[in-house]
């Protein structure tokens, strides 16, 4: 008997060990905030930068958990797998909150959550891509397949939620996609309980009255989430290849590289706030202008300018997901630039806008003016290339070596050119076919 009483008594101090390491269905209760996040509306970049903040935060504050409050219809599915793969390496333990719905690439957001609540009346899945291909729907079916098995979930449900030509019994026949309503989620394993509000959640989990640290964009995550729209990011690049085509065109007249520097700061400063962008992209985009500088000053042979310009193509194609759609975005958007670089070269120089951008007052000698040396008597004159043109080097005319730059193109040693235009001490040439 009394052996007996021994075995109760070391059983319930066994017991009462294991509660203070473990809490069934409970986040662990440490000193520290709760860290409460709201995704609404639309998911893009900067919805992830949001998310990049607070994940940040909540380790640096030892956050006892954090909170995501989810309420969208979806968005784009790269800032959703970049919020996504941030939750499942959150060493702090996340709760989601479905308030009404979590559709779409929130539907990816929501199961990635050890814990998810649902609203009464909310859903969650109806996450078919778009566009719909073969392809598509294969990949995003496997994004959600792995995010449910890595949180302990059936994984049918989840391709379900992609597939329609899969189905689910009780649920979704084949041919229709499967959204899961409260009760639905709640009884599948995809939510743990169904709660009224925010204080029904956190007293589910042992955080009741703990003080709640509110995320909501800023600025910046603002500005993130309008630059990551295809459209503006289609735009920005198009405006950067149209600065590197005119840069070597005008051999370095300066807006133009202005301009392009400008549009290049706001593509990478948003794909950098959300983390899209890593250190890779951004040295390969600043080593390609720099090897294109290099070639339009030094003869290399077109080598440095060549790198130079895959340097560029692969630093915005790693950035923007390194897939087809990728391709697909720089081809319009490159097609784009050489249509407004040919309008340019065409209607710019005549129009009113040039004549109030480019200064028209020259020093000249009827003003009073002289110059070290005047180049004007080698205009119309022919020489011989005595380096490569890339488009500057060396010209020799009557046996006098003058510095020379051409109108965009290359052009070999040894070639016979005829100055066309002089401003100043820029000497512009241009090859004589004969």
């Amino acid at each position: 008997m009394r052996h007996k009483v021994y075995q109760r008594v070391l059983l319930i101090l066994i017991m009462s060990l294991l509660s203070l390491f473990t809490i069934d269905n409970r986040v662990s209760a440490e000193a520290g905030p709760v860290i409460g996040i709201a995704i609404k509306g639309e998911i893009n970049a900067g919805q992830a930068a949001l998310v990049r903040k607070a994940m940040a935060d909540a380790r640096s504050k030892q956050a006892q958990a954090v909170l995501v409050e989810i309420d969208t219809f979806g968005g784009l599915v790269d800032a959703a797998v970049s919020i996504r793969d941030m939750i499942i390496d959150s060493p702090v333990p996340t709760i989601c909150y479905v308030k009404n719905r979590a559709w779409s690439a929130g539907a990816l957001i929501a199961i990635s959550h050890k814990h998810i609540a649902i609203a009464p009346g909310g859903s969650i899945g109806a996450a078919e891509p778009i566009p719909t291909t073969e392809k598509t729907v294969a990949a995003v079916k496997a994004e959600f397949a792995a995010t449910a098995n890595r949180t302990g979930r059936n994984p049918r449900v989840a391709e379900a939620m992609v597939d329609k030509s899969l189905g689910y019994p009780d649920y979704a026949e084949p041919g229709q996609i499967l959204a899961l309503t409260d009760y639905q989620a709640a009884k599948v394993g995809y939510a743990d309980i169904v709660a009224p509000d925010r204080e029904a959640v956190l007293a589910n989990y042992g955080l009741t009255g703990i003080e709640v640290l509110e995320y909501t964009q800023g600025w910046q995550e603002k500005l993130a989430g309008m630059l990551s729209d295809p459209a503006v990011k289609s735009f920005l690049m198009s405006i950067i290849f149209l600065a590197v085509l005119t840069e070597i065109k005008t051999a370095g007249l300066g807006v133009a590289g202005l301009v392009g520097l400008g549009a290049a700061l706001l593509f990478f400063g948003s794909q950098w706030i959300t983390g899209i962008a890593g250190w890779l992209e951004i040295i390969l985009f600043i080593g390609g202008i720099g090897l294109i500088i290099l070639e339009l000053y030094t003869p290399g042979a077109g080598v440095f300018g060549i790198i130079g310009i895959i340097a560029i193509f692969a630093s915005l194609f790693l950035t923007l997901g390194a897939n087809v759609a990728a391709v697909n975005m720089l081809a319009i958007s490159l097609l784009i630039a050489i249509v407004l670089f040919i309008v340019l070269l065409k209607h710019l120089p005549s129009s009113k806008l040039w004549d109030r951008i480019i200064l028209k007052d020259a020093e000249t000698k009827g003003a009073g003016f002289s110059s070290s040396q005047d180049y004007s008597l080698y205009l119309g004159k022919t020489g011989i290339t005595y380096t490569g043109l890339r488009p500057a080097g060396a010209l020799i005319i009557e046996g006098v070596q003058l510095d020379v730059v051409s109108e965009g193109q290359f052009i070999e040693p040894n070639t016979l050119v005829k100055v066309v235009s002089i401003t100043g001490n820029r000497i512009v040439v241009r090859p004589v076919h004969s």
